[in-house]
């Protein structure tokens, strides 16, 4: 339970790479046609051979070949180095990505200062589960137990009022490329109450997805849990109830206006 988010928990798998051979016109053109990215892995086959960046190919020649201006001095990661160390190199170097290569040598992802960030953000930690357990158990003295499963969005009971809808857009990028963390949910006698993670499911119900993984908390016998009656005072039956707020109204975006 106590183990640390690792880099294969949170690097795109699915990778866009350029040839040593490609032109800077050609893979100039490819930065400006998929938006977000700023450069590239440079691989022949599955081996990294080095990486280009938008920087690279400023002032440089359309007709040249990439091997030329590529940087081949390269600091990688590997799928289980831990997401702290990933974010230890990303801060000390500078790099804002790094290719992931596994004990082949082989190219099998990429983490970005953007994932190490988003790993700290709504993270359904094993922490954060077993701390919710163990709050369980000292206020109920009931006992439970922790299950891993798929759950239907249509029947779980939202604890939480609003969402943001900036966030919402950051939680539909991770759907879609499959990079959502779990939700956390109670099972109190087959009544589901979503304790964490009413971004994802707002974004998974808006995009079309009908269940979602979850770490389910299993109570021995129903309780009277406070999310329960919160939840009813606040007349959240279902998710359509959870309003979304306009990103202008975030509380953190208030504060950073108040302070500048």
């Amino acid at each position: 339970m106590s183990q640390k988010p690792t880099v294969a928990e949170y690097m795109t798998r699915e990778v866009r790479t350029v040839s040593p051979d490609d032109t800077i016109g050609e893979v100039a053109q490819q930065i400006v046609e998929n938006e977000g990215h700023n450069g590239f892995p440079v691989t022949n086959g599955r081996t990294v051979e080095g990486f280009v960046s938008a920087r690279d190919l400023l002032l440089a020649d359309a007709e040249a070949q990439i091997f030329t201006v590529m940087s081949d001095e390269l600091i990688v990661a590997h799928p289980d180095m831990a997401i702290t160390d990933v974010a230890r190199v990303i801060l000390r170097s500078g790099i804002q990505k790094l290719p992931v290569v596994n004990d082949a040598g082989n190219l099998v992802g990429i983490i970005s200062n953007t994932d190490v960030v988003r790993s700290q953000i709504e993270r359904a930690t094993p922490g954060k589960v077993g701390k919710l357990m163990r709050t369980l158990e000292q206020i109920h003295d009931v006992e439970l137990e922790e299950d891993r499963r798929m759950v239907r969005l249509d029947r779980l009971t939202p604890t939480q009022e609003r969402v943001y809808a900036d966030e919402l857009e950051g939680r539909k990028y991770e759907l879609e490329n499959g990079l959502a963390e779990p939700l956390v949910v109670i099972d109190n006698d087959g009544e589901l109450f979503l304790a964490d993670g009413h971004h994802r499911v707002m974004a998974a119900e808006d995009i079309g997805l009908e269940e979602m993984d979850a770490y389910v908390v299993v109570l021995a016998e129903r309780v009277e849990l406070g999310m329960a009656k919160t939840a009813r005072e606040a007349g959240l039956d279902s998710l359509s109830d959870v309003e979304i707020v306009d990103y202008a109204r975030h509380p953190l975006v208030e504060t950073t206006k108040r302070l500048q």
